[in-house]
């Protein structure tokens, strides 16, 4: 494996790179001769942070099974043991509700392709245990979304997510809708896209018509294909910045599969995601030593790929929580501008076009007759102006 470079990882705090280097490819031989170092100063509680922080503490619970006790306090073993059991428990439960889920939308013809969760974790890891999933998220048909909802609430779900839209650009701004079963503490993600728009992404049928069935279970649950699998984890990964170890850990998992990186390769560049594609396989060849096949050169081969997977380093040396607002200044800022450059040429005219749309804030600040909304359109840099003058004067 030919490297152009190594990622500069001297801010990244030691714990990470612990985390790293057992989960790394082929390296028990490296850790053993290595140990005095690699074990160093380590903090154990914050190791044990970190590795529920990054969702891969069901894999480096296997991982550690063959380290010496003696480099490692067994209060660590024993809660992240604790974590694999409970963790195996969830994963269990959650993929009994897939298969009913997947059984009564099919029995209603709703078609559905699951995004993630247990069969995911069965297809990459072969032992749904060693993946972490908090949810079901699963794609469906646009047009099936009422007939969806209605069906969720009659099996005792409630919706948790109540998008504010204008001129209906929920459909594209959006790409997800929650919800939550109260008895179960479940809870479900209903996509009609992979990803919030603006953007390019295959459509439902494509995606159909590339499939893949899942091995877990007896009742027919399907799944993206190996190559649009990938396309969906890498733009996932990469819009969360790679916060998480357990997105790249999946890109590794997805390296060691029968992938057709040709086709793989037409398909990051005919969605506008080619660059994301190629900063994933580096961050995930550098820091996991996964490998590069021949056909992922061409992936591989893209000039911007070294300095965005830089920019992710930058994730790891904090522990960043996008999810859990208010996310810190500094870093949204930070975000903002990693998640620009990752876009194509195309992407960003169509991300700056987007600001041209009404937002639901703009019928917020002067409500008008539905039948008049078309307006928000010509109002809509004068209604910005207004918002931006009010939240200065606010004292």
């Amino acid at each position: 494996m030919v490297k152009q470079f190594e990622l500069e990882l001297a801010n990244v705090p030691r714990e990470v790179k612990l985390i790293l280097q057992l989960l790394k490819k082929d390296n028990h031989k490296l850790i053993e001769e290595n140990s005095t170092e690699i074990f160093a100063d380590i903090d154990w509680n914050l190791f044990i942070e970190q590795a529920k922080h990054h969702r891969v503490f069901p894999v480096l619970q296997s991982k550690l099974k063959g380290i010496s006790n003696n480099l490692i306090p067994s209060f660590v073993f024993q809660k992240l043991l604790q974590d694999y059991k409970i963790n195996t428990f969830n994963m269990l439960q959650l993929s009994a509700e897939m298969e009913r889920v997947s059984r009564i939308f099919i029995e209603e013809k709703i078609r559905l392709l699951f995004l993630k969760g247990p069969v995911i974790a069965h297809d990459l890891y072969g032992d749904i245990s060693l993946r972490t999933s908090s949810d079901l998220d699963f794609l469906i048909p646009l047009e099936d979304l009422n007939k969806a909802e209605v069906l969720l609430q009659k099996l005792g779900y409630e919706k948790e997510d109540y998008i504010k839209t204008v001129l209906n650009d929920w459909k594209w701004r959006h790409h997800h809708v929650t919800y939550f079963h109260p008895q179960k503490r479940m809870k479900l993600e209903i996509h009609w896209r992979l990803n919030p728009g603006p953007g390019f992404e295959p459509n439902f049928e494509e995606l159909w018509m590339r499939k893949s069935k899942s091995k877990l279970t007896s009742y027919p649950v399907f799944f993206l294909g190996k190559e649009d699998l990938f396309l969906f984890l890498v733009s996932h990964g990469a819009r969360h910045g790679w916060s998480r170890l357990r997105w790249l850990l999946d890109i590794h998992q997805m390296t060691e599969q029968d992938i057709d990186w040709v086709k793989t390769n037409k398909l990051l560049k005919k969605y506008h995601i080619h660059n994301i594609g190629a900063q994933a396989l580096v961050l995930s060849s550098n820091l996991l030593n996964s490998k590069n096949s021949g056909d992922m050169k061409t992936i591989l081969e893209n000039r911007d790929s070294w300095g965005l997977a830089q920019e992710a380093i930058f994730y790891l040396e904090r522990m960043v929580n996008l999810h859990t607002d208010p996310v810190p200044e500094d870093i949204s800022r930070y975000h903002t501008r990693h998640l620009i450059s990752l876009m194509s040429r195309r992407q960003r005219v169509l991300f700056y076009l987007s600001f041209l749309h009404p937002y639901s804030e703009d019928a917020e600040t002067l409500p008008l007759p539905k039948q008049l909304h078309f307006l928000y359109f010509p109002l809509r840099p004068v209604l910005w102006a207004w918002r931006r003058t009010r939240k200065h004067a606010l004292p």
